[in-house]
């Protein structure tokens, strides 16, 4: 199956409404601060999901921050955020100012090689609402972020999200298209990301 990018000398693949990418938004010293950081003080941990008929552990290391003494229902599960650390907190207030959202949460994940990934999803818990909107920052290694049409998955597109790039996910995304990181042949060094999201409470 060929492998399009998002970009090409046409112009960007996905229409405004449903994707913006800034591939510089932090500058490389603002994002090697904050990788260096993340990854020293972040209580990392493996979470277990459901899949099908069986738990499995997720390949790769996850962890939750929001509002002093908050928890959270996602996806069935009861999660317990991590207070704030300023520089995160501060980025929240950032990508909501630029893009003019608003979030209450933050999942991590810690890619530690190129062994871990994460599978084809949607991002469709109740608890985020419908057309979500998703602030995704990269750190680290860069890896490509696949795309394919939920009803049509010859419909595939990728964009590598390098160190310091912001991807805001939003409209209708969720419902046509999943998305993937996927393990790689080569060689990776750590890349962390950071899902910026607003949880609804019930």
């Amino acid at each position: 199956m060929e492998q399009l990018s998002l970009f090409d000398n046409e112009g960007y693949q996905f229409p405004e409404e449903l994707l913006q990418f800034e591939p510089h938004f932090l500058s490389n010293k603002e994002a090697d601060a904050l990788f260096k950081l993340l990854l020293q003080e972040v209580p990392w941990q493996h979470t277990a999901q459901k899949m099908y008929d069986r738990i499995v552990t997720t390949p790769r290391l996850t962890a939750w921050y929001g509002e002093e003494d908050t928890s959270y229902r996602l996806g069935g599960r009861n999660i317990i955020a991590n207070q704030w650390l300023t520089p995160l907190y501060d980025l929240k207030v950032k990508i909501e100012q630029r893009f003019n959202c608003q979030f209450n949460s933050v999942l991590l994940n810690l890619y530690r090689d190129q062994n871990d990934s994460v599978a084809w999803h949607r991002d469709r818990e109740s608890e985020l609402g419908n057309r979500p909107v998703i602030g995704s920052l990269s750190l680290g290694q860069a890896r490509y972020f696949d795309f394919r049409r939920v009803d049509d998955h010859s419909q595939k597109r990728s964009l590598l999200l390098r160190h310091g790039s912001l991807l805001l996910m939003k409209g209708d995304l969720q419902e046509s298209w999943e998305h993937r990181i996927a393990k790689s042949s080569q060689a990776m060094t750590p890349r962390i990301n950071l899902t910026f999201r607003l949880i609804r409470e019930e």
